[in-house]
């Protein structure tokens, strides 16, 4: 059979939290920032206090949403030649768009900031692993504009992989323009829609608000139906309740209130009922995403997520490590696997460590080495008369011949490659075949293995027309002032916070 999923909640204790999370929309609401987002909510039966700025959730217009969602949707990549079903009962590994730097063992540090080409050679990275189906904008080019990232990432998208993609959720203008470059890319707004290529991120800032950007780009991106996960960043003790299940409360009321907008937007748009949430180290007061209370929130969130019939997201591979250590290496598999072994959809965070905000490449082929050994954990053993094999264990068994084994026969080529996990990263040599073989550590192999994808990476090959028009719309986004994004989205605000960290977006 295969492996049992691991809860942390009874079906009561569900039902507790879900109650509980109801009464916060009802009675308290979520402060949203955008005018047009509570009107919209208003002409549904939401209660809004214009003074405040909350929208109190009626319990029935969150039931009658709910039932819009889908349970599952495909994702594509650019060319379509790939794709993948989300569900709610398999699990998909993918990155997560947060890191600001990149290892370098060249640096005294260490680190370094991340640039445009290591933006490349990640998505190329990406491209040619396993088990890692989709990346984001995970390494933040420092080298380009801020304001014209999103629009260099869709064309680095384009230009160096087969696999979907995902963004933020930055505002109406920024999403309209990745939009607008993956229609460029797959012929049309259509076929973008009815094969959807982006996933998008909408973070409520914990507690129970929404940013005017992020309901400014949930509505792009609930309009062309491209998957986004609705997921909070609570740290408990700090942005949430100490105690988990404040937080799972509190970070439920948030994301079923992102659901209800989302099919506001547009009836049936998909989404993941989605976490990124931890504790705060009362210690240090920072966050910890490699605590084994991350797993543990993570768990009731895929518990709840099946109880509302939709996929979920969660973290694994995450840890607060700054090298590559014993800390980094059981934190980072012991949130992936246990995440996995919830239920968890969608897992995210490969290839980072130090929070997230730190980027290896070398992590992100251990990683998809840590998801084949994650998937053959979830597939758990299958009994039945064939893979029992008496008839070849009675025929070993009585064979007079010296060393008799198991090794050369029929039974074992049939079902060594479905029954074993074939590692090709993981040493299992003898001391003296390590040694010779140059006494490597694992960073050092995945390192030479990085170097081999990107030599040998050939890039898609994209009709010069479609590459014309790109670079076009990368110019005329390049044009664009902080000042015209201001006003577009109707904010004031000089900086944004991704994954707690606050990034200026002045002006070049």
């Amino acid at each position: 059979m295969k492996l049992n999923r691991i809860n942390v909640l009874s079906k009561d204790e569900i039902l507790t939290i879900h109650s509980a999370a109801i009464e916060l929309l009802s009675t308290v609401g979520i402060k949203i920032d955008a005018q047009d987002t509570r009107d919209l909510l208003e002409k549904h039966g939401a209660e809004v206090d214009q003074e405040t700025t909350f929208v109190k959730f009626p319990e029935t217009l969150v039931k009658e949403q709910l039932k819009k969602v889908p349970n599952s949707f495909k994702l594509h990549g650019p060319d379509g030649t790939f794709n993948f079903e989300v569900n709610t009962t398999s699990t998909q590994f993918a990155t997560i768009g947060t890191p600001i730097k990149i290892y370098d063992p060249n640096n005294k540090n260490n680190v370094r900031k991340s640039l445009l080409e290591d933006m490349i050679q990640q998505i190329r990275v990406v491209d040619s692993l396993e088990h890692i189906n989709n990346s984001h904008v995970d390494v933040w080019p420092n080298d380009v504009k801020y304001t014209a990232i999103h629009a260099h990432a869709m064309y680095q998208w384009v230009k160096n992989t087969r696999k979907p993609y995902g963004l933020g959720c930055y505002g109406k203008v920024a999403s309209q323009d990745m939009i607008n470059m993956a229609s460029i890319v797959v012929g049309g707004e259509k076929e973008l829609i009815n094969k959807p290529r982006l996933v998008g991120f909408f973070n409520p800032t914990s507690p129970l608000h929404f940013p005017q950007i992020m309901t400014n780009g949930l509505s792009v991106f609930a309009k062309y139906k491209q998957p986004t996960i609705i997921a909070p960043e609570a740290l408990a003790g700090s942005s949430a309740p100490v105690t988990l299940a404040g937080l799972l409360t509190q970070t439920s009321a948030e994301i079923l209130g992102g659901i209800v907008l989302a099919q506001l937007f547009n009836p049936g748009a998909p989404v993941f009922f989605g976490t990124v949430s931890c504790i705060t180290d009362m210690r240090s007061g920072n966050s910890a995403l490699g605590s084994i209370e991350t797993t543990l929130i993570t768990t009731g969130v895929a518990q709840i997520a099946r109880f509302y019939n939709i996929p979920s997201r969660g973290p694994g591979s995450v840890t607060e490590s700054k090298c590559f250590d014993l800390q980094n290496g059981f934190e980072r598999l012991q949130t992936l696997m246990l995440a996995a072994q919830a239920g968890i959809n969608y897992i995210t965070c490969a290839g980072t460590y130090e929070s997230t905000l730190a980027e290896a490449l070398e992590l992100l082929i251990i990683d998809d080495e840590l998801a084949g050994v994650v998937k053959r954990v979830l597939d758990g053993i299958t009994v039945n008369e064939d893979t029992i094999g008496l008839d070849t264990i009675k025929k070993v068994a009585t064979e007079r011949k010296p060393g008799a084994n198991f090794l050369g026969e029929k039974h074992t080529r049939e079902h060594m490659k479905n029954e074993l996990y074939i590692p090709k990263l993981i040493d299992r040599n003898r001391r003296t075949t390590w040694r010779k073989k140059g006494s490597k550590d694992i960073i050092t192999t995945a390192r030479e293995k990085v170097d081999q994808i990107l030599q040998n990476y050939i890039p898609p090959e994209i009709p010069v027309e479609i590459e014309t028009q790109l670079q076009d719309y990368i110019k005329k986004v390049e044009t664009r002032s902080l000042e015209y994004y201001k006003n577009a989205e109707g904010i004031s605000a000089s900086s944004i916070s991704i994954a707690g960290t606050e990034i200026k977006i002045d002006e070049k």
